[in-house]
């Protein structure tokens, strides 16, 4: 495995699928005498306040007309 220029290397689909990662899956590293463990990031703690917001919108709008809505000059 080579380490590119940006720190970046490729996971292999092996690994990958062992751990269950997918694309946007956050993962952390862990370092225990001197050795570094990659895990898996638990999605229960939402990573800002936001977060466990995203995806719950009810609203039947389209993105035009929210952005119409919020532009509105009172």
């Amino acid at each position: 495995m080579r380490v590119t220029t940006k720190g970046q290397v490729t996971i292999p689909k092996n690994v990958r699928e062992v751990l269950g990662i997918a694309p946007e899956t956050d993962v952390d590293f862990h370092e225990d005498n001197g050795r570094f463990y990659l895990v898996k990031v638990s999605k229960n703690k939402p990573t800002s306040k936001f977060s466990k917001l995203r995806g719950i919108a009810t609203a039947k709008m389209s993105t035009d007309e929210i952005m119409n809505m919020t532009r509105k000059i009172k």
